[in-house]
């Protein structure tokens, strides 16, 4: 795998990267992120998350845990490979996002979100489609971390900027799954939304510093394969 660091992409992003950052993150980006829970639902139906404060607590675990060792490190590094046209860091990158998924929902998630962001790739940002990627995408199946990344960098973003993106992105579909599992009122969603917010910017330090991405989360991996079989559940993860 390719671990480089070195970019050429701009130290601050124009408002020409910007506002499409702020889309890419948005909720109503339409690949399917609100269905999951990423394990909460089923944290929730053991009684480890049951208030506000536990919530929080979970969520930011999670991201530092998780997602700045993983998924954050998988995005910074498709960046690069994207932008220098480096196919086999990509398939490298992919290909290990689909072996860290440690449960089918895991799995099914990355490759639903990463097929949906495809087709909005499609519709909205042909331009951004690579070759080898329309090449591959009948005998792949394409992560969400890794496809997000090439559509952040088809635009004219700093790379530390698009990590931010995408940590808010997930960090406001995770608020929204502790409000609706816990259950919890919106100010307390917010609340959380704050803490993660505060959280996201060492989060992402701790990425970009990262050489290589990590996966190693066994209590998540276990509320997962439990939430399979769950009697009662809202989300599919």
């Amino acid at each position: 795998m390719d671990t480089r660091t070195t970019i050429t992409t701009p130290t601050t992003t124009s408002i020409d990267g910007l506002l499409p950052l702020m889309w890419l993150a948005s909720p109503a980006l339409p690949v399917g992120g609100f269905s999951y829970s990423e394990g909460l639902e089923s944290a929730v139906d053991a009684g480890l998350v049951t208030d506000e404060a536990q919530a929080a607590h979970w969520l930011t675990q999670q991201l530092h845990m998780t997602l700045a060792r993983a998924d954050l490190v998988v995005v910074r590094l498709a960046i690069i490979a994207w932008r220098d046209g480096d196919m086999a860091a990509i398939d490298a990158l992919n290909d290990w996002m689909l072996r860290t998924r440690e449960t089918s929902e895991m799995r099914q998630q990355t490759v639903q979100m990463g097929r949906s962001m495809v087709e909005w790739l499609k519709s909205v940002r042909p331009e951004a489609l690579t070759p080898a990627l329309s090449r591959r995408e009948r005998e792949k199946e394409w992560t969400y971390p890794v496809v997000w990344a090439l559509a952040a960098a088809s635009f004219d973003c700093e790379l530390r900027d698009a990590l931010h993106a995408f940590a808010f992105g997930w960090a406001e579909n995770m608020m929204q799954a502790a409000v609706r599992s816990v259950p919890l009122g919106q100010s307390s969603g917010q609340r959380i939304l704050s803490r993660l917010a505060t959280e996201i910017v060492p989060a992402v330090h701790a990425a970009v510093a990262q050489v290589e991405p990590q996966a190693f989360s066994p209590m998540l991996a276990i509320l997962s394969s439990k939430h399979e079989t769950q009697y009662s559940r809202l989300f599919r993860s």
